[in-house]
């Protein structure tokens, strides 16, 4: 257990090494306001911590940087309270000054803000659209069996695709078919309307639906498209701003990461508790070991659909990015309720 003088000295070598992005001598820690030990005190305290392993000395004459174990224990312990600053009182004055009307723009606004605030790159995950329920299926045919598939879900999402019908299939076999889904599966999770339609519409289908069985598999083209997790990712370019990334390969593999969505989802679990950081080596991947992860999930109608965050060095403003990620997780979950309640 760190005494309270090794805690404070801890917190304010962090404190200055978020800021500098340079070691941090035992001078410059007797100099910041509220420390008051002298360097000699400060410098045994700073070897005694970096024997604990809460901070490193990356050149032997250089001070010293917070190790990952020192970064968890100033989230866990060391953090004060975060006051907004008037930069970012007027950013997210012109965030709420911005009329949005359906969830793109909802999604791409409160990016683009996160990443401009945090300097990090901000994302957004999810819902899965196999969580989302069917609110409308329409199909619009092209010529002869080729035509475009527009599905219309419960969290707003709207995603079409060209399809072509199934051999012997007509065009009002089709149009019965989506006349049916429509009227009597609008509400049903898409991962269950196959199994729904089996049980409740296979009469009705076999009766009036000629073909019904190979109707099937276009649907199942229809729906499977939609069985993955959106991410949506803004200010990649922001990471070269970054010290930390001057390593050619680090940071290549670091921006395959993110363009690759699927990777940056997997990361990232959603969940109900909150604010969670997850730092360096904590993320199970090699690409982010030197990154930290600051998410919260977000809700439609109070259930938890996706996750919102940013992904930046380790080195980074924690109290800050926290208190923003709180607070525009909790309003982006009103945005999207009220969106959700006006469709």
């Amino acid at each position: 257990m760190l005494t309270e003088r090794q805690r404070l000295i801890l917190w304010a070598v962090i404190d200055d090494y978020i800021v500098s992005a340079e070691p941090v001598g035992s001078r410059t820690v007797s100099r910041k306001k509220g420390v008051g030990f002298s360097a000699a005190t400060i410098r045994n305290e700073m070897a005694d911590l970096e024997e604990m392993g809460f901070l490193e000395q990356p050149h032997t004459s250089a001070g010293r940087i917070p190790s990952q174990k020192g970064y968890r224990f100033y989230v866990d312990h060391l953090l004060k309270p975060y006051m907004w600053t008037k930069e970012d009182l007027m950013a997210l004055h012109e965030y709420y000054a911005m009329k949005v009307d359906h969830l793109e723009q909802v999604i791409k606004h409160t990016n683009a803000v996160l990443s401009n605030l945090t300097n990090c790159v901000a994302f957004i995950l999810g819902p899965k659209q196999m969580e989302s329920r069917l609110k409308h299926l329409q199909i619009i045919p092209l010529h002869d069996h080729l035509a475009v598939s527009i599905l219309v879900t419960d969290s707003g999402h709207v995603h079409q695709q060209r399809v072509t019908f199934p051999e012997g299939v007509s065009l009002s076999s089709v149009e019965k078919l989506v006349n049916l889904l429509n009227h009597r599966l609008a509400g049903v999770p898409l991962s269950k309307i196959k199994a729904v339609m089996a049980k409740e519409l296979y009469e009705e289908l076999k009766r009036h639906v000629e073909h019904f069985e190979k109707l099937t598999t276009l649907l199942d083209r229809i729906l499977q498209a939609e069985d993955e997790e959106r991410v949506y990712a803004t200010g990649a370019t922001r990471i070269l701003e970054q010290p930390e990334f001057r390593d050619v390969h680090k940071l290549k593999a670091l921006l395959d990461l993110i363009e690759g969505g699927g990777v940056l989802a997997q990361l990232v679990e959603p969940n109900s508790n909150g604010v969670q950081v997850r730092i360096g080596c904590e993320n199970d991947l090699e690409a982010v070991n030197d990154c930290s992860i600051v998410s919260a999930p977000f809700r439609i109608v109070g259930d938890v659909v996706g996750t919102i965050g940013v992904l930046g060095p380790t080195r980074m403003d924690y109290g800050r990015i926290i208190n923003l990620i709180d607070f525009l997780s909790k309003d982006f979950s009103r945005r999207l309720s009220t969106l959700y309640e006006t469709e």
